[in-house]
């Protein structure tokens, strides 16, 4: 039995550094037995099939061949379809009624706890707002993401420690569904 997971990589191809070809990165894949393998856009998203492992083993079997292959550690999250289907279903914000550039979903490797954020002046940063979900994070920027001060405040060590952090616009949530899905896989 295989499963389909998507895997995203955290700071690659931005602003001329930690180059990592597409291309280079579904080879990659291909070589550690993995199959079905694409890639979607440049910034760090792939989807392949693996018959073993769990999410957490794949994302550091993935980490440990990009950083051999590279020479440079990128931060690896693996999740499956159902739990990339979850997030977008549990969306607390009207997506269908936002541009996709105003909502983004930061995905966690583990658990977070609302106490992580109790230092953050929601208030002071209306109308942006942020919910947390399973392993997720939901924030609505209306004016999108780099104009973002709660993302700013968001993405602060003291904030994301101990946990790698990974954020996508709504369309590439979307889309990770979409080619995760028993069908797409076909």
């Amino acid at each position: 039995m295989t499963t389909t997971y998507a895997a995203l990589l955290r700071g690659i191809n931005v602003g001329g550094s930690r180059k990592v070809p597409m291309a280079d990165l579904r080879a990659l894949l291909e070589e550690l037995g993995h199959g079905a393998v694409r890639t979607h856009l440049q910034s760090g998203q792939a989807v392949f099939r693996a018959g073993s492992g769990d999410e957490e083993s794949l994302a550091a079997g993935l980490a440990a061949a990009i950083e051999r292959r590279f020479g440079f550690a990128v931060d690896v999250i693996v999740r499956d379809h159902a739990y990339l289907r979850a997030v977008v279903d549990a969306c607390p914000f009207p997506a269908a009624e936002l541009a996709p550039k105003q909502l983004h979903v930061t995905y966690f490797s583990a658990p977070v706890d609302a106490g992580r954020f109790a230092e953050i002046d929601r208030a002071a940063c209306l109308p942006e707002e942020f919910r947390l979900g399973d392993r997720a994070l939901y924030l609505y920027a209306p004016d999108g993401l780099g104009r973002s001060r709660l993302a700013e405040l968001l993405s602060r060590p003291r904030v994301t420690k101990g946990v790698v952090a990974t954020t996508r616009n709504w369309n590439t949530v979307e889309k990770l569904v979409e080619l995760t899905a028993p069908r797409a896989a076909g």
